[in-house]
């Protein structure tokens, strides 16, 4: 006689075979399955391996786990902290002006990215006379606290040089006058407001602590009495109290603010797609062998547009494109005669080797695809609007090598701007010490 087999249960398998199965599942999957068994309720609730593991699983990679907040936290609580974090990872870009303190407006470029148990968010900038060199200076640094609270610490002038122990412990060893502390905070999914946190940053020695406007501003009580009446009346009238409001709120920017607010814009699609090659934010050679940052998108319409990313901070759209492209069909190689005569005769904009001898072909510079550009005179050559003028001079081609990068040149010219890669897989690649970049 054949016994049946019982199948097992979940709760069957050994614990550690537990936990890595339910490593894989989100938060709201998890509390769902939670709701089955009283025994994976408490687990959800209060079990230290479970949400470590989830943390490792998700950001292991990237970060140390047990380091933030001095591993004494509960990974619950990380798991939480850090999804937010992980919305921060990436480009982003300036908007509106720029904050006042500063001496000159910083970049407009910001790249957040992981710390071994911080975020860091760095001030991009194309170097100078330093080839493909990108200038990342860090004013921003991100943690947690050993209480479990997030703490953001901000360097106007990215001078102060930030302990990691000191910041992960908050007990950060530098002056009042480096360091800002702010609140981070998202408005949408793609907006955040940088902006000082001034229940911190005040002097505990000021009379005033909370912009309080002492009765002394007004004067003291006059003695005699025709004017007692006057001075109570003047306390207590509606323009008095609009008066005395207007006066803390002076009070409060004056004596407390060191920084004002900085509002950022995430770059959503900064890096390319199986399905959109061109896509993402790239650096290039321009015609005056400076380097300088592009954005390549590809708009609602089905075309491709390319951007300056430049160093002012009004929005994108007051930046007319590099070139514009309705055509989005490839054409592979090889080429025909003619279009390999026009990619062969044109040099290519790239920085000298050591030898101070320019490089004539990029790296891996095989064509594999070509894409026309046609462009319309509106976009390219304002000027040329309503003229007429040889196609020549807003036709030009896109070439797509094998390794990725891509170049594009117009018809009217006599090079190819070639543009490579900013970051990679979350880091940035060629960067350069600020003081090295001009």
């Amino acid at each position: 006689m054949i016994e049946a087999v019982i199948p097992l249960s979940f709760g069957d398998f050994p614990d550690d075979v537990q936990l890595c199965v339910l490593s894989f599942l989100r938060p709201s999957d998890l509390a769902a399955f939670a709701c089955t068994c009283k025994r994976f309720e408490a687990l959800h609730r209060h079990d230290q391996r479970l949400w470590f593991s989830l943390c490792h699983r998700r950001w292991g990679s990237k970060t140390l786990i047990n380091k933030w907040g001095g591993g004494r936290i509960s990974y619950k609580h990380l798991y939480r902290v850090l999804d937010e974090y992980d919305a921060l990872i990436g480009f982003w870009r300036r908007f509106g002006d720029a904050p006042a303190p500063a001496a000159a407006p910083p970049p407009p470029l910001v790249f957040f990215e992981w710390g071994p148990f911080y975020i860091t968010g760095s001030r991009v900038s194309p170097s100078k006379n330093m080839g493909y060199g990108v200038i990342k200076k860090p004013f921003l640094w991100m943690s947690i606290a050993p209480g479990g609270e997030m703490v953001n610490y901000l360097d106007p002038e990215g001078r102060a040089e930030v302990n990691a122990e000191d910041l992960a412990m908050a007990e950060l060893g530098i002056s009042e006058s480096e360091l800002i502390q702010v609140n981070v905070s998202f408005i949408g999914e793609c907006h955040v407001v940088v902006e000082e946190n001034l229940e911190v940053n005040v002097d505990p020695s000021s009379p005033n602590l909370r912009g309080e406007v002492s009765d002394d501003v007004y004067g003291s009580p006059p003695d005699r009495m025709k004017e007692i009446y006057q001075y109570l009346a003047n306390k207590t009238s509606p323009s008095s109290r609009r008066q005395r409001r207007k006066e803390k709120e002076k009070q409060r920017q004056g004596r407390m603010r060191k920084w004002e607010p900085e509002n950022f814009v995430k770059i959503v699609n900064c890096s390319p797609k199986p399905s959109r090659p061109l896509q993402g934010l790239w650096k290039g050679i321009c015609d005056d062998m400076s380097l300088d940052f592009y954005l390549v998108s590809y708009d609602d319409v089905g075309g491709i547009a390319c951007r300056k990313v430049g160093d002012f901070h009004r929005p994108l759209t007051y930046h007319g494109p590099i070139f514009w492209t309705p055509s989005l069909t490839f054409f592979d190689s090889p080429l025909s005669p003619e279009e390999d005569d026009l990619y062969n005769c044109r040099s290519h904009l790239r920085p000298a080797d050591e030898n101070q001898e320019i490089i004539s072909t990029p790296d891996n510079g095989v064509v594999s695809h070509m894409l026309y550009i046609n462009s319309s005179y509106d976009l390219v050559i304002p000027d040329l609007v309503g003229t007429t003028v040889n196609p020549r001079q807003v036709e030009g081609r896109i070439w797509q090598y094998r390794n990725g990068t891509f170049g594009f040149g117009f018809l009217r010219d006599d090079y190819i701007i070639d543009l490579k890669h900013i970051a990679i897989n979350g880091h940035l690649l060629d960067t350069v010490e600020p003081n090295s970049g001009g």
